[in-house]
């Protein structure tokens, strides 16, 4: 479980293609600090240290369920991603419940500076079968882009838009977000079991 409050923006140095699966090797500050097995958020997408050579990178793979999903799989070498470790039981939970599991992809439309700030409106597709089922914004509510958690305004039916205060357009990859630009989108899980349980009410 993680709380959407990135740690740090890494780089991808290497980019290997097996079959359906991609391993990507990325370097960071807090590697020495990771072991294998261990749950890290890219872009919201939680995947598995698989291998640690002792450079000052890491590996982790991500499978083609994934890469069909998110984001991931159009990432290049050079590319900054945002990275957070699974949230300790005995801490703050400054974010929201995230479970690192990317429900769909969205697409900046648009991005505009206000007072010092960066407001940025996304669009995705609607599935009104998913959407009955939780897949959904709601004002004021809780949203994770590319592992960001942040606050929803503007909800409409496709698209929201969120608030982006300078310290974090500073710190995660937001910065190199700009119109035509493709994000992960996990929903807010509170929103989605109020809606399962609401199906089984009727």
């Amino acid at each position: 479980m993680f709380s959407g409050i990135v740690e740090e923006a890494a780089r991808v140095v290497k980019i290997e293609r097996d079959g359906g699966n991609v391993h990507l090797t990325l370097t960071c500050s807090f590697v020495d600090e990771l072991k294998i097995d261990q749950s890290v958020a890219h872009n919201g997408v939680c995947l598995t240290v698989v291998s640690l050579p002792g450079d000052g990178t890491y590996t982790v793979t991500a499978i083609q369920e994934t890469l069909d999903r998110s984001n991931l799989g159009d990432l290049k070498e050079g590319d900054v991603v945002n990275l957070e470790r699974s949230m300790m039981m005995n801490g703050r939970l400054d974010g929201h419940i995230v479970q690192g599991h990317v429900d769909c992809t969205a697409v900046c439309e648009q991005l505009e500076e206000v007072d010092g700030s960066r407001y940025y409106l996304f669009r995705y597709k609607v599935d009104q079968g998913m959407a009955r089922k939780g897949y959904v914004t709601v004002e004021k509510g809780s949203v994770t882009v590319n592992g960001v958690s942040l606050t929803v305004c503007d909800s409409e039916a496709d698209s929201f838009r969120v608030a982006i205060i300078p310290y974090t357009f500073e710190h995660t990859n937001f910065k190199h977000i700009t119109p035509g630009v493709k994000v992960n989108i996990e929903f807010d899980i509170i929103g989605k079991y109020l809606s399962r349980l609401m199906e089984f009410a009727k």
